[in-house]
């Protein structure tokens, strides 16, 4: 007891005297390990290939973070990776899709108090930073419950006057291209990435410049929640400067727009038609919606000869 006690008050006096017990200095202030902002492509988190970064800035115009500005050799590195992966993705079944839909909406709820704080520290007020992240949530789970009904709701069987069965149903696009909204720093994200992860695509997301923090925060929650590698990769920058390499790209199926710029939407129109890429416009972010998820396919026809 006495050995212990001499111990004690030894290690108190040493942090009184900011001296450790053996004599050396304790350094009774730190410094803060501070995130670094990376992209999200195939499954890694890597620093862009360019090496530029933009400044973020609060509210009260201090900066925030460093953000890495994508550039578009990183837009086309995700797309090969999206394209690997995408077939993969397409070959699990709905049940498996939709648990792990249902597993990012679990992992985000453990951490929605973070987000909220994120999107605050991004300029939200706190009440609309708390209903954006439990909107987030609930439209996960909502397309993960549409996992394995949309392809019974939306096949049929169809009246032909031969002797044949003829079956139409929904197949994947493939590569979806995303731009985020402006306006939203994660509920955008969701309604783009949701309904194409659901409908078997693969898809490669820009954030919105002005709340990059919560997206790649979202992709550690996609990265901790079994979704493999390519499926969804998460780059930040300029929609001014990548709009059009996002709709130009001969790899990519389909693009869905957040944004209401008119000028970008002009430009990605024309450069769509190049390879009849599909342009949805989302209007309205927070719509759930199983015409989001067939939006994002090609419906598909089969004949087959009756008797046979």
């Amino acid at each position: 007891m006495e050995v212990k006690e001499k111990n004690k008050k030894t290690f108190q006096q040493s942090n009184q005297n900011g001296h450790s017990a053996n004599g050396s200095t304790v350094n009774n202030k730190r410094i803060p390990v501070l995130k670094t902002y990376k992209l999200y492509i195939n499954g890694q988190f890597p620093r862009t290939e360019s090496g530029r970064y933009y400044k973020l800035t609060g509210h009260d115009g201090k900066v925030i973070a460093n953000i890495c500005r994508g550039s578009r050799k990183d837009f086309r590195e995700a797309v090969v990776a999206a394209r690997k992966a995408q077939e993969g993705w397409q070959k699990k079944s709905a049940f498996n899709k939709s648990q792990i839909l249902y597993r990012i909406a679990e992992t985000l709820e453990t951490r929605k108090a973070q987000f909220k704080e994120t999107l605050i520290i991004q300029g939200y007020e706190p009440h609309q930073a708390e209903q954006e992240v439990y909107a987030a949530i609930d439209m996960l789970v909502y397309y993960a419950g549409w996992c394995d009904k949309y392809q019974q709701v939306f096949s049929s069987v169809n009246p032909v006057e031969s002797s044949y069965f003829n079956f139409s149903f929904p197949e994947p696009t493939g590569v979806i291209s995303s731009i985020a909204s402006p306006l939203s720093g994660l509920i955008s994200l969701v309604t783009a990435i949701a309904p194409a992860m659901a409908g078997g695509n693969a898809i490669i997301v820009l954030a919105a410049e002005k709340y990059p923090l919560t997206a790649i925060d979202f992709a550690e929650v996609l990265n901790a929640s079994d979704v493999p590698g390519g499926v969804v990769n998460i780059i930040t920058g300029h929609s001014k400067e990548l709009h059009s390499h996002f709709s130009s790209h001969m790899d990519v199926n389909a693009m869905v727009y957040c944004g209401s710029n008119s000028e970008e939407l002009k430009t990605i129109q024309t450069n769509a038609a190049l390879n009849v890429k599909r342009v949805v416009v989302v209007k309205d972010i927070y719509v759930e919606s199983p015409y989001r998820i067939m939006e994002l396919q090609e419906v598909k026809t089969t004949w087959h000869p009756v008797g046979v």
